[in-house]
């Protein structure tokens, strides 16, 4: 299941985005494929988790939650940050025999949490807004290269072929 998530998600580009926007557009991502799969979709369900005291009568939530008619409820939290409570979050839904999945995006290294939370992530390079002064960041699709041209027979020893003179010309010394 997070491996048709990741790839789902590895569909997503976008340019020039703030934290909150990137966020909000993964959160779309993970609903749109939620509901391509056939499941009810929410947004901002609740959490088993309670919230910490004072408010421990209320409850977290998660980004995206899926009911799946046969099979046990999907749910999904999207961070660009490592933050503990979304771990406590999401074990706690493990725990309730949800499948949780952590959605992470940035442009470090992803620490993979405990089991039995999977983890998906989003590598996106990022720029400071020079007029702004505010962090946006981009996704661009990867490019699939062709492989360069290779000689079709063996390699003659020889004088080694310039890079910069026209149609390779052999360099001659002088």
């Amino acid at each position: 299941m997070a491996g048709s998530l990741a790839d789902r998600l590895a569909t997503v580009t976008f340019t020039d985005l703030t934290t909150d926007q990137v966020t909000a557009l993964l959160v779309d991502a993970v609903a749109d494929w939620g509901a391509r799969q056939g499941w009810r979709v929410y947004r901002r369900a609740a959490s088993v988790l309670p919230l910490p005291p004072p408010m421990a009568d209320r409850h977290s939530v998660v980004d995206v939650a899926c009911a799946r008619p046969g099979g046990a409820p999907v749910v999904v939290e999207i961070d660009h940050t490592d933050r503990r409570r979304t771990v406590e979050k999401l074990l706690a839904e493990a725990a309730a025999g949800r499948v949780a999945i952590w959605v992470r995006w940035g442009t470090r290294s992803f620490t993979a949490p405990p089991d039995p939370v999977h983890l998906v992530t989003l590598a996106v390079t990022a720029r400071t807004a020079t007029d702004r002064g505010v962090r946006l960041f981009s996704r661009q699709p990867t490019r699939q290269l062709a492989p360069p041209p290779h000689r079709a027979g063996p390699v003659a020893a020889g004088p080694p072929e310039s890079l910069f003179d026209p149609a390779g010309a052999a360099h001659t010394p002088g």
